[in-house]
C-alpha cells in the first residue's frame, strides 16, 4: 500500500513544475501589449532611425550624415536647442521645488496640494500642437492676454520686444509643462523629509536658514540634480510643440529636422535621421545621469 502510494507520488510530482512551467506565461500576459507596443513603436523605428542616419540616398553606408551635421547651420540649431532646453529646465526645476516645498510643507490646506498635483499630473503631459494652439491664442499678436493688457492696462508687449515665436517665447511655453513635470517628480523627495531632522536641528540651536542650508538641501539636492536634467531632455526632445508653435522662424534642431525630412528645399531623409540620432544620443545621455542621481537621491531617503 505504502509502495503504491509513493508510486502515485511519484508520478504526480514530476509534473509539478510542469505545471508551474504553464502557469509562468500567465504572469507576462498583463505585460505582452506594453512589450509589442514598446517593440513596434520605439525600438524598430529607433533601430531604423540609427541605421538611415548612417546611409546615403542609395542605401550605402557612410558617415557623411554625422560629419555633416557640423555644418554652422546645424551646429547652431544644436546649441539653440540646448540653450532653450537648459534655460526652462532650470526655471521650470526652481519654480516647481519652490511650488512643491510650498504645498507639501508650506502648511497650506490640504485640499490645494490635491489639487495642485492634479493639475501637474494632467499639464506635464500636456504639450504639441494643443499647447502651441493655446499659447498662441493667449499670448500671439492677437491672443486674449495680449489684447486685455493693450486695452485694459496701455502695455503692448510685442512693441516691447516680445514674442511668443521667440526664443523667450518658446521658454515660456515649455515651462507649460516643465513645472509641473518637476512638481510631480521632486513631491516625493520633499515628503522624504523626515520632521524629526527639523526638531532635532532646532533642539541643537540651529536657525531655519542652517537647517534648510546644511540639512534640507544636501538631501534634496541630488534629486533636483536630477529632475533637472530629466527636465532638460524632456525639453530637447519636445519636437511637436516647437514646430507647431515657431515654425521655420527659429533655428532649432526639430526645425531642421522636419526640413530635412518633409522639406521641399532642404530635403535629405538621411541627414534628418542623423539629426534625430543626434538628439537621441543628448536625450540619452540626459536620462542616464537622471538614473544616476535619482538612485544617490533613494540612498539618502532610506
Amino acid at each position: 500500500m505504502a509502495d503504491s502510494t509513493m508510486s502515485e507520488t511519484a508520478r504526480v510530482s514530476p509534473g509539478a513544475p510542469e505545471i508551474s512551467r504553464l502557469r509562468l506565461p500567465l504572469h507576462w500576459l498583463g505585460v505582452t501589449p506594453f512589450f509589442v507596443f514598446a517593440l513596434v513603436f520605439l525600438i524598430l523605428p529607433t533601430v531604423g532611425l540609427i541605421a538611415g542616419a548612417f546611409k546615403n540616398a542609395a542605401g550605402d553606408y557612410t558617415f557623411d550624415n554625422i560629419i555633416a551635421l557640423s555644418q554652422p547651420k546645424l551646429a547652431a540649431a544644436y546649441w539653440v536647442s540646448i540653450q532653450i532646453s537648459f534655460v526652462s529646465a532650470i526655471l521650470g526645476a526652481l519654480i516647481g521645488l519652490a511650488m512643491a516645498v510650498a504645498v507639501v510643507r508650506g502648511g497650506l490646506p490640504p485640499w490645494l496640494r490635491s489639487a495642485t498635483l492634479t493639475f501637474s499630473g494632467v499639464a506635464s503631459n500636456f504639450a504639441g500642437v494643443p499647447l502651441a494652439f493655446s499659447f498662441i491664442a493667449t499670448l500671439g499678436r492677437l491672443g486674449v492676454a495680449t489684447i486685455l493688457l493693450r486695452d485694459i492696462f496701455g502695455i503692448n508687449i510685442y512693441s516691447l520686444g516680445f514674442s511668443i515665436f521667440s526664443f523667450w517665447g518658446l521658454i515660456l511655453t515649455y515651462l507649460y509643462f516643465q513645472i509641473p513635470l518637476m512638481i510631480v517628480i521632486i513631491t516625493p523627495a520633499v515628503d522624504g523629509l523626515k520632521k524629526e531632522w527639523g526638531e532635532a536641528a532646532a533642539t541643537l540651536g540651529a536657525t531655519n536658514w542652517q537647517y534648510w542650508r546644511m540639512v534640507v538641501i544636501p538631501v534634496l539636492w541630488p534629486s533636483f540634480l536630477g529632475t533637472t536634467v530629466l527636465l532638460f531632455a524632456n525639453a530637447f526632445g519636445a519636437v511637436a510643440t516647437a514646430y507647431a508653435l515657431t515654425g521655420p522662424s527659429l533655428n532649432i534642431v526639430p526645425i531642421q529636422l522636419f526640413a530635412q525630412i518633409r522639406g521641399d528645399v532642404l530635403y535629405n531623409p538621411n541627414l534628418g535621421y542623423a539629426l534625430a540620432f543626434g538628439m537621441i544620443v543628448i536625450t540619452g545621455l540626459a536620462n542616464l545621469f537622471y538614473i544616476l542621481f535619482q538612485r544617490r537621491a533613494e540612498r539618502w531617503l532610506k
